[in-house]
């Protein structure tokens, strides 16, 4: 009873209702195997098993369960490098998410308070940021990889721990996910209103308190509106970049499949992407909502 009065029950049951009409939708336009004998040239019956459908090679939800529950029940496995357990390659791909969405933060952040404090910095470098920020991981890779083709740092026993790939791979990150973070910090920074500069100002406070006591607490909700937008990018773009370097992670095994034609497995990284995903997201809207409340 106290659960019910705690959580709303058409919270729980409305996407659930949701979930199961997408479950029936797939269903329908899911193939099925057909079974039929027919005689062949020599007059001998065979069994020939065709699949009809909307979408013929698409498995069913009980096929995709079947073929790929192995990956879900024994979900930290490791079996070989590019054969283990969903959460152990979303572990290896959140890994890398993290660190390049630190860069983007760090990197991106600065950079928005520049742009909303300064016009003259905004005049020069806005048509540049303009003009790289729809650019696609799948340009900006490449690219890394000849930034970073020298660097190689290897252990003890002679082996690489981090290669160029690994460079290239977070600069792509960290370069595709810091842009909602530079503008809505920008944005933030804009909209202070100029009462709690003057404030400032009648306070004899320095530029550094200004910044930390007005500045940063002022444009806090639009930081972490950016930043919640950045760790969304930085989650998407782990795939391209998983799937062009051939790491191994959620984005890597999605494209082996791809190639090995399991369309199951397909499904089953693409479900794993999505729900983390959204487990990312509200992890930080959480976070946003403490920094909100102190």
């Amino acid at each position: 009873m106290k659960f019910l009065q705690r959580f709303k029950l058409d919270s729980v049951l409305l996407p659930l209702a949701a979930i199961l009409v997408c479950c029936l939708i797939w269903q329908m336009i899911a193939g099925k195997s057909v079974v039929s004998t027919k005689v062949d040239d020599w007059g001998d019956k065979v069994t020939v098993t065709k699949r009809l459908g909307i979408s013929k090679d698409l498995p069913t939800p009980v096929e995709t369960w079947n073929a790929s529950k192995l990956y879900v029940l024994e979900p930290f496995a490791k079996r070989g490098e590019l054969d283990q357990g969903i959460l152990r390659f979303s572990w290896l791909s959140l890994k890398l998410v993290a660190q390049g969405y630190f860069l983007a933060l760090v990197i991106g952040t600065p950079i928005g308070f520049f742009l909303g404090l300064s016009k003259r910095f905004t005049t020069a470098f806005d048509p540049v940021i303009q003009i790289l920020r729809p650019v696609s991981p799948l340009a900006w890779l490449p690219l890394g990889m000849i930034l970073f083709s020298g660097v190689q740092v290897m252990d003890a026993n002679g082996r690489t721990t981090f290669g160029a790939s690994d460079a290239a791979a977070l600069f792509t990150i960290a370069i595709c996910a810091m842009w909602p973070t530079v503008m809505n910090t920008a944005v933030g920074v804009r909209a202070v209103p100029q009462d709690y500069l003057n404030v400032a100002k009648v306070l004899k406070l320095s530029k550094s308190k200004t910044l930390w006591k007005v500045l940063v607490p002022a444009t806090l909700p639009y930081m972490f509106t950016g930043f919640r937008l950045s760790l969304g990018i930085a989650w998407l773009v782990i795939v391209a970049v998983e799937m062009l370097t051939g790491r191994p992670g959620v984005g890597g095994f999605l494209w082996q499949q791809y190639n090995a034609n399991s369309f199951a497995h397909i499904i089953l990284c693409i479900l794993a992407i999505g729900v983390i995903g959204y487990v990312l997201d509200r992890l930080m809207s959480v976070i946003e909502g403490r920094f909100k409340s102190v």
